[in-house]
This record gives C-alpha cells, structure tokens and sequence, in this order.
C-alpha cells in the first residue's frame, strides 16, 4: 500500500468562496439519481453541429463518465503505445480478452467547464498492464468523484488517486490486482459521501468493500465479501433511521451501516450484476438483468430491513419488500426513477416503464434501437437515452411511450453523461462534448 497525502490550508479556506451551480460529482451525479431539476437546463436536442458550446479531444481510450465540481471538469483516461479502436456495437462473444502489451498511462483531466480548454493533465500511474480486459472495455471504466476542492480517480486494479483542484497529488493507495471473471476487467466506480469514499472490488480471489477517508486515503474500515465479481457501483441509501451502503452482487445484495456492519441480505440477483441501485418514492429499487438468463428481478425495497430478506418465489414478498418481479431487470443500464414511474433501458434497444410504488405494467418493451451500454437520465420531463452507436433518443416522460427526437453523434460512446450549470458534458469515443442552449453556449 502506498498512501501520499498534503494539503495548503489557505488553499482550501479558498475554495469556501466558490460556487456553482449543482455538481455533478459522481456517477450519475448527486444521489445517484441521473435527474436534474431548476429552470437552467441543456438543450432537448445536441448532435456534432447543434448546440456545441464546446469540444475536446481526449487521449487515449476510457469509459469512464466524466464528472463537475466547482466549474471544472474531470475525465479518466488510459493511453498506450497504439492508437485503440472502438468497440464495435451490439452483442457478440468476447473471444480476445486480452492483456493490452506496452506502457500504458492512466491519466487524470481536469478542464474548464465553460470554454473546454485542459487545465492540467496528470498520470496516476504508468506501466504494462497486469491483467485482461473485455474487448468492449478499457483500463479506465471507472466513473471517478470530486468535490470542490479534490478529484479522487479509481482505475480499479491500478488503484485510487487524490488531487487537488490544481493538479497537485495528495495521496493514492492501491489493493493489488485481482482476476475477474471471464477476464473482463473491473467496472464499479466509487462513491463520495460526507467525509468519506466507498469502493467495492468484487473479483474471484478476494471481494471487499472499503470506507477510506477522502482527505488522507486512510482506511476506515475495510469487510471481506463472500462475492465473485461483479461490475455494479455501490450506494448510499439515507433513509429516517440510518444510512445504509448498499451493494448489488450475483450471490446477494448487501447492505452495511456506516460502521461495516451487515444489516440486511437478498438473494435471487441475475448471474451477471452491473445496474446500481435508485432511492426514491420511500423505496430503493435493485436490479439486475443478464438479457440471455433468468432470473433477471427488479426488487423495491422498504427501509428498516434487516436479516435475509429475499423474497419467496410464490406468497407475500415479506415485511421489507414492497414489490418484485423476476424478469423485467435491465444488463448493462441503471433505472430511471421520475416521479411515480421506474424507468427501465434495456441494452438490446427498448425501454419500459413500471408504477414505482406497486411494479404494475405502465407499458413495456417499446422499441428504441440500437444498444445500450450508458444509463438514462432525464430533465424537463423528457428522457435521453444513449445507445453505443452514438445516437440519443430522447422520450417524454409519463405514461404514453412517444419519442420526442434523436441527436446523432457519429461516434460510438459507452459513457453515462453528466449535466450541470444548464450543460450536458458527454464522451465519445475520442472527444468530450459540452452541449448548451444558444444562450449560454460559446465557440471553443
């Protein structure tokens, strides 16, 4: 383990002053909801010709999402000695998994979120690659978090890395490498909340889940996990009574209190788990849906859990489950929760929508198109759906499917965007896209 850390106080009692509108700070910005709210909004509609306040290229290859805090934003990369290719889209067998050969960089930038210009670009770490990847993944999948005075990047088997707003690195710490299943690399991003960082590594030699402290790296707490791999981000539940932090995984769902403590269990997830979990309504919504096996639930539960709570396959669901259906979780996506209606975006190209509070039908499986890697979100009553071949379909929200538009990118992307300041920050393939309404957009 290697921990770094410093940090000028009068540079931080700086950053006090600052002020912006909301950040998006982590995968699926604030609550892990992918819903923004207020009147400054970005536009309905965004291709490479509309609505393009900004764009830069970025080097190398990673899925990573990027992220806002106090008028900046942070994207990872990895770049090695030869140029990556872009996936191609759709379903097909993994047949290359392979350890990518050379040197490698992994990297952490931070622009400016008006103008796109690079304020500092910083290597984590560099050297060969230590394990294989899936051929639709890269050695940066992993959404990083900032707030306003730190970025904190995760490469999973490389490790974490703190700067801060500057470019200055304050610490990093590293696990090990670790197989994981079918060699397909890791997934799960890290989470911010409060005073401290989680991060679950599910893998086949030695799952964990770890609290570590977001100014010094130090670990707070670290529990074991009778868990193989997984690839969904953790997250945290704030109900009246607790906190919960809440993990998806194929043996069970687990969530701890803010001590490490296990408070409550669920069996029956799909035999591949990547969707995180959406709160809301009183509820928290778990999902999982490998699209070619079963079982593949959506599963509301109530707060206050505590045992094994997994629901009965015939019979009432028990105390702590409000509602649950076996076969309508999405692969790859994380629902959509808006208003009274869970929305649910499947990676083979439709989507469907269910009564939050009772699982009843609203419609399902209306058709899209295209494949679906990144998860919705939504604002002014629409929802923007991203498919892997570039292509935003955007739907209104409510209880009749109607598509409202399509905004073409001509890029492949796999990256859940991130909306704030009334502007959409999205990534492709090569470039990072800021789109804003003509009113706030200004030429690069």
């Amino acid at each position: 383990m290697n921990i770094r850390f410093g940090l000028g106080i009068l540079g931080a009692m700086a950053l006090v002053s600052l002020t912006w509108a909301e950040d998006w700070p982590q995968f699926r910005g604030p609550g892990g909801t992918g819903v923004v709210n207020g009147d400054l909004l970005p536009p309905d509609r965004f291709t490479t010709r509309e609505n393009v306040a900004w764009k830069t290229a970025i080097p190398g290859q990673g899925w990573s999402g990027p992220v806002v805090a106090a008028g900046r934003v942070y994207v990872t990369t990895c770049e090695g000695p030869e140029k990556v290719k872009a996936p191609k889209t759709g379903y097909y067998a993994p047949l290359d998994n392979s350890t990518a050969k050379g040197e490698h960089k992994w990297k952490v930038l931070c622009l400016d979120a008006q103008s796109g210009k690079v304020l500092w670009e910083r290597t984590a770490h560099k050297g060969a690659p230590q394990h294989p990847i899936h051929v639709k993944g890269s050695y940066a999948p992993e959404t990083p978090i900032a707030d306003a005075e730190r970025v904190y990047a995760y490469f999973g088997n490389v490790g974490m890395f703190c700067f801060d707003r500057d470019g200055k690195e304050l610490w990093s710490k590293s696990w090990g490498v670790f197989p994981t299943r079918v060699n397909w690399g890791t997934g799960a991003s890290p989470i911010l909340h409060k005073e401290r960082i989680y991060i679950v590594n599910d893998n086949e030699k030695k799952s964990f889940l770890v609290a570590l402290d977001k100014k010094t790296g130090k670990e707070i707490w670290t529990v074991d996990r009778e868990e193989k791999s997984n690839w969904a981000t953790p997250f945290v539940w704030e109900t009246p009574g607790r906190t919960e932090i809440v993990t998806v995984g194929t043996g069970k769902v687990r969530s701890y209190d803010e001590t490490g403590k296990l408070l409550w269990t669920m069996g029956g997830m799909s035999s591949i788990c990547v969707p995180a979990p959406v709160a809301g309504q009183g509820l928290l919504f778990i999902s999982s849906g490998y699209e070619f096996g079963r079982p593949r639930p959506v599963v509301a539960v109530k707060p206050g859990a505590s045992g094994d709570i997994t629901p009965p396959k015939d019979g009432p669901p028990g105390p702590f489950v409000a509602w649950h259906r076996d076969s309508i979780g999405a692969y790859h996506p994380t629902p959509l929760l808006l208003g009274d209606n869970l929305y649910v975006l499947y990676s083979t190209g439709f989507i469907s929508c269910f009564d939050a509070k009772t699982g009843k039908t609203v419609y399902e499986k209306q058709r899209l198109g295209g494949t679906f890697t990144a998860s919705p979100w939504s604002y002014a009553g629409k929802i923007f759906c991203l498919s892997e071949e570039g292509i935003t379909t955007t739907i209104q929200a409510g209880p009749e499917f109607k598509i409202l538009a399509r905004s073409p990118l001509d890029e492949v992307t796999l990256a859940t965007p991130a909306i704030a300041d009334g502007r959409l920050f999205l990534r492709t393939a090569t470039m990072l896209y800021c789109f804003a309404n003509k009113s706030q957009a200004r030429a690069k």
